[in-house]
């Protein structure tokens, strides 16, 4: 009997599908989809900043209300419906279980629904921009009692109150959360328990190393800020008064619980970038990693330190001072083990025979641009200098020059060094470097100005300073126009990578087997490598990889093959 093999149809296969692949590719998209929504939100507050009261290409006028929705809803999207789906979720399906050698996620299904409660978080966020009230206020923070008391209805029914923007966006997060964790399981459960035989703990690659971290950072803190949630939700749609002072409420207890989460959750989209950046350095470097074992544990380090520093985001917000040292203390702490990840990728570099390429370009970026917003937010760890730059556009630049290059340069160096595996096909190699020198030089043409105004004392988040009449702009308008300028080129030019991925994808050159020449095993090979250690490419020995490398162990190969 011939034998038949089953079809998909296209629902199963792309739609409701379970394969990691495939999940990999919704969450990149959908999470690239969203930034769109969010870099147009950026360009329609950040014209009005330049601007204030003219008409706004394409949008009109932007009202105060909106203002502030804007801001809040673009902070969101970036945060948690761009980077999280993108780094995390995006890489974390694509990536293990090709790297540690199993078909597929420990649980397909509940990987699917994961997805699926992903999308339609991002849906219900959506959602709030066409409610009445809109995502009012608070910034992406959601800040009582901002996120409360901004509505014109001081006494809502339960079921009005429920359909607040602020009401939909706290729903949206739980959904996002719900999903990320339902992920985060199955990438822990596949790690420890799919690897390939003679996979060991120390030969897992960096980058799956470092997703499984963030997943348990994330896993660990995002608790507090559930339960500040559910209580903000509360108190807006019960009439509850826990972050309300006239009914023995504290908004500051919401900074806490927020931020016991959002510190960590710096490191949540920190690491996985670092992760791609620890394939990639090796490869082009042509050498191994340094210090494989020695950036685990710093990056373990820095996972239980990112959970004991979360009030420096609040030395304005009246704690003892004598609390204030101690985690500005843990603010420079925490920096130790980061410094110590980003000297070992330039120990890999240093002596190495360094090719530039599309991915190494991305990645040398990222460690140029983050070493900025890194040094920068040692400034903002003293509390003595935070009193006078906190919510300025010095604080501004600093995380966009911590999470810009974490999120998009990171995700640009892993899309440019995967492309060809992932689809068989090559990029246009000068639409690539054309799209990476213009992200690079309008990003900073965007941001870099704005310490200055921040040193300069300009507020963030006021939509229009010609309502404060003994407040001059005219110091800061000048770098907000050429930030303006430069944040409008800097979205236009993404269509370079559009354009790329969709032509490439469609009608590129098709790829060689191994198009980088790769030949990393940074978890068994001695540093400084042997002679010609990258330039040959290994032979194969009845199924199974022949590396000649001096500290070989023979359980890297099955029982059944004996090296030569």
């Amino acid at each position: 009997m011939a034998h038949t093999e089953h079809k998909q149809s296209f629902l199963s296969k792309y739609v409701f599908s379970t394969d990691h692949k495939t999940i990999g590719a919704q969450y990149t998209i959908t999470g690239l989809f969203m930034a769109a929504l969010g870099g147009f939100l950026a360009y329609v507050f950040r014209y009005n900043l330049a601007f204030p009261g003219e008409n706004i290409p394409i949008f009109g006028q932007l009202a105060a209300n909106q203002y502030n929705t804007f801001v809040t809803c673009h902070g969101m999207i970036m945060v948690f419906w761009v980077a999280m789906p993108i780094l995390l979720a995006g890489f974390g399906n694509f990536l293990i279980p090709l790297m540690i050698g199993t078909d597929d996620m420990a649980f397909p299904k509940l990987n699917m629904l994961s997805y699926w409660t992903f999308l339609i978080s991002a849906i219900v966020l959506v959602a709030s921009f066409f409610v009445p009230t809109g995502a009012f206020g608070g910034a992406w923070t959601m800040y009582p009692p901002l996120s409360v008391n901004g509505y014109v209805d001081p006494n809502p029914s339960f079921f009005k109150a429920l359909f607040y923007g602020s009401s939909l966006m706290i729903l949206a997060v739980a959904l996002e959360f719900t999903s990320i964790l339902m992920g985060g399981i199955n990438f822990v459960v596949t790690t420890i328990n799919r690897r390939a035989p003679g996979m060991t703990p120390w030969r897992i690659p960096l980058a799956v190393w470092f997703i499984n971290i963030a997943t348990v950072i994330f896993m660990f803190s995002v608790g507090p800020l559930v339960a500040g949630a559910f209580m903000l939700l509360f108190d807006i749609t019960l009439g509850t008064g826990f972050y309300d002072p006239a009914r023995g409420g504290d908004p500051i207890l919401f900074q806490h619980l927020f931020w016991f989460f959002g510190h960590p959750e710096v490191y949540v989209l920190l690491l996985p970038s670092l992760g791609v950046l620890g394939e990639i350095i090796p490869v082009f470097s042509r050498k191994p990693l340094f210090g494989y074992k020695k950036i685990i544990y710093l990056a373990l380090l820095s996972a239980v330190l990112s959970v004991v520093v979360w009030a420096h985001h609040q030395f304005i917000a009246g704690i003892d001072p004598r609390m204030a040292t101690f985690f500005s203390i843990g603010t420079i702490l925490i920096s130790i083990p980061f410094a110590g990840i980003f000297l070992a990728f330039m120990a890999t570099l240093w002596g190495g025979k360094i090719k530039i390429t599309l991915p190494m370009a991305w990645a040398l970026g990222f460690i140029g641009l983050f070493l900025i917003g890194g040094l920068t937010g040692l400034f903002l760890g003293s509390n003595a200098f935070d009193i006078y730059a906190h919510d300025t556009y010095f604080v501004v630049a600093h995380f966009h020059y911590t999470l810009f290059p974490d999120i998009f340069f990171g995700f640009f160096a892993a899309f440019y060094f995967w492309f060809p595996k992932f689809t068989g096909k090559e990029l246009k190699k000068g639409l690539g470097y054309l799209h990476f020198w213009l992200t690079f030089i309008f990003f900073n043409s965007t941001f870099f100005l704005l310490f200055f105004n921040g040193l300069g004392g300009q507020h963030r988040r006021i939509n229009n300073y010609d309502l404060f009449s003994n407040i001059n702009i005219e110091p800061y308008i000048t770098f907000e126009k050429i930030a303006t300028i430069s944040a409008i080129c800097l979205i236009l030019s993404q269509t370079l990578f559009i354009y790329n991925f969709i032509v490439s994808w469609r009608a590129g050159k098709k790829a060689e087997k191994n198009p980088w020449q790769a030949n990393t095993l940074e978890w068994v090979a001695d540093s400084p490598p042997p002679h010609g250690n990258f330039e040959t490419v290994p032979t194969v020995y009845h199924g199974a990889y022949e590396y000649s490398l001096p500290n070989m162990e023979a359980d890297f190969l099955p029982q059944n093959v004996q090296a030569e």
